[in-house]
């Protein structure tokens, strides 16, 4: 039924589990894997340029990159074929953008974000990406 299965990850403990419940519907339906990590650039473009927040956005950068790591040795593991993505931008909108672009045709994403503070700033990604993919999602909850 699934050949295309999109997992969004942002480094959170909920986006770990996400990252198996991915894995395992890849396995059930031989699906190919692929996880996106979105760098929210909102959270920078209204700071003015500073060493410091170039610190950050290469920490959350480096998160990304871990993500990836984690997923490419479950995914050898598992015999699954992985494929990474790092975006720019809000990640609701990158996250459809991703799945529309490489023919998705299963999201799974966690229920919500790193901490509840990010929804409020964010706003609820997940709820984003629900209300506004045309493929399935399936809401992960911690």
């Amino acid at each position: 039924m699934f050949t295309n299965i999109l997992v969004a990850a942002d480094g959170s403990e909920i986006s770990i589990k996400t990252l198996e419940t991915a894995l395992t519907e890849a396995k059930v339906w031989n699906a190919q894997l692929n996880v996106v990590y979105v760098l929210e650039t909102g959270l920078f473009e209204d700071i003015p340029a500073a060493q410091n927040m170039e610190y950050i956005r290469n920490l959350l950068e480096n998160q990304g990159l871990n993500i990836f790591s984690y997923a490419e040795k479950r995914c050898e593991e598992e015999g699954i074929t992985l494929k990474t993505h790092l975006r720019k931008g809000h990640a609701g909108i990158e996250i459809i953008a991703e799945a529309t672009e490489m023919n998705a045709d299963l999201i799974v994403i966690g229920s919500h974000a790193k901490s509840d503070i990010e929804k409020i700033l964010l706003g609820s990604v997940t709820t984003h990406v629900v209300r506004h993919s045309t493929v399935s999602t399936l809401v992960v909850r911690l």
